[in-house]
């Protein structure tokens, strides 16, 4: 019902930057937190950050300063401003939805399929 789109993975040196973007489409309802999780080779998937609606971020310790959410409610887009890269953040990263329909009291969640991130020399 709701799907959601990333674009702008890559590789990038040591230091560089990226722009992840993600568009939603298809949903009746209203994305009340979207945002970013990555999942490296291996590991489990893990929050990079969040933002709500109402403009509350929750951003994980190893990104703030680093990286940046941003939302636009009006365009259903998040993008994810990554700066500073490292090969630690090599990863694939994910967008993510939280979605509550209309006319429904509970949320429900959605995944993007995931864009590459490599951090190499």
């Amino acid at each position: 019902q709701v799907q959601l789109v990333e674009s702008g993975g890559g590789l990038v040196q040591p230091g560089g930057s990226l722009r992840l973007s993600c568009a939603a489409s298809g949903s009746s309802g209203t994305i009340a937190t979207m945002g970013w999780y990555s999942q490296a080779p291996g590991k489990q998937r893990e929050l990079v950050g969040i933002v709500t609606r109402g403009g509350s971020t929750n951003s994980a310790d190893s990104v703030t300063g680093r990286f940046t959410v941003s939302r636009d409610n009006a365009q259903n887009t998040v993008s994810l401003q990554m700066n500073n890269l490292k090969p630690e953040d090599t990863a694939v990263y994910y967008c993510y939805a939280q979605v509550r329909t209309a006319g429904a009291s509970s949320f429900d969640g959605f995944w993007g399929q995931g864009t590459q991130v490599t951090v190499s020399s």
